[in-house]
């Protein structure tokens, strides 16, 4: 068990070569303290390519899209990294996760440079004081926002402080403003918001760490009033399928480093298993829960880091148990 940074230590192993390309692999060990969150793995993945991309030109992940095949367990892993292509603008890579040799997690990411540009290219930025920039989508700041816990599951969970978002949460009640009618052009579905703050001073915002707290929201299908919960196990497990991480707007220098804001919504649940969509966003903070205070115009100054979309299902938590007993060691992610 590590805080957050150390949890994510891969190296590089060795590179095997093939008539088609050369492999370059980075090895570690899959944290038991930051499990289960899906995307702790992909931050994993995501060191890696970080790692085999530094000092070269293109060495921001700007687009990452994952396909969790298989469950990880707390075990060593390897990471393959193919280059699939090298452009003016990006490079896109392969990079998979396996255990035992078998690939758990696939990946294909794409590298550019986050920071503004100079070149001759598009320069269209649309942000504050645009009335088409998007803007944040929490109420509160997080200086004086009401704390939550996290879920029990979660033992990381005194490594983080959380709040909660009482006016996005009214908004999924049984007389809320989302609900919808015959009437309704479209629906805003179920929404959820908070933010979040590593406590240990060296966790800070990072790729691989926004990988991670962008898979920090609570599930939509446990956002439900009791009443609209049919069918929904009474101890349930929600595996992310795929998942999308694109990095928009680097982290402004007066922003917290250590904190961050989710927003997400969720518009269908339907079969097979339950399968339901959700849409992340992560934004930069103006301080660390608890601390700081508001100030004229905070809102303005803040940008959105990431935007996540998922794809995830239902599993009752006995069928992932019985998984885990059929031989491959260590709890299931």
């Amino acid at each position: 068990m590590a805080p957050f940074h150390d949890a994510l230590k891969v190296t590089y192993h060795r590179t095997i070569h093939t008539e088609r390309d050369d492999v370059h692999v980075y090895s570690g060990v899959i944290d038991s303290e930051w499990v289960p969150n899906g995307g702790y793995v992909l931050g994993l993945i995501l060191q890696a390519c970080i790692q085999r991309q530094a000092g070269m030109a293109h060495r921001d992940p700007i687009h990452i899209t994952a396909h969790f095949l298989r469950t990880t367990s707390i075990q060593p892993f390897e990471v393959h990294i193919r280059q699939f292509r090298e452009g003016k603008t990006f490079t896109n890579l392969g990079a998979e996760l396996l255990q035992d040799n078998i690939t758990r997690v696939s990946t294909h990411q794409m590298f550019g440079v986050l920071s503004p540009t100079t070149s001759s290219g598009s320069l269209l930025t649309i942000t504050p004081p645009s009335t088409y920039a998007r803007r944040l989508p929490l109420y509160q700041h997080p200086s004086n926002a009401p704390l939550t816990s996290l879920r029990t599951p979660y033992q990381f969970a005194s490594r983080l402080k959380a709040t909660r978002e009482p006016e996005i949460v009214a908004k999924n009640a049984l007389d809320g403003s989302n609900r919808t009618s015959e009437t309704s052009i479209g629906g805003p579905g179920l929404e959820w918001g908070q933010w979040l703050t590593f406590k240990h001073e060296q966790d800070t915002l990072t790729p691989p760490s926004i990988a991670f707290l962008a898979d920090m929201f609570r599930s939509p299908p446990s956002l439900l009033p009791k009443s609209e919960r049919l069918g929904l196990p009474s101890v349930a497990w929600f595996p992310t399928l795929i998942m999308t991480l694109e990095f928009k707007f680097p982290i402004p220098p007066q922003s917290s480093q250590r904190t961050a804001g989710l927003y997400t919504n969720c518009r269908f649940i339907n079969d097979p298993a339950g399968r339901h969509d959700v849409y992340v966003e992560v934004w930069s903070a103006p301080c660390n829960v608890g601390e700081g205070k508001k100030e004229h115009g905070w809102r303005e100054k803040q940008v959105c880091i990431a935007v996540s979309t998922q794809t995830a299902v239902i599993v009752p938590m006995q069928n992932n148990t019985a998984k885990a007993k059929e031989g491959d060691r260590g709890p299931k992610l």
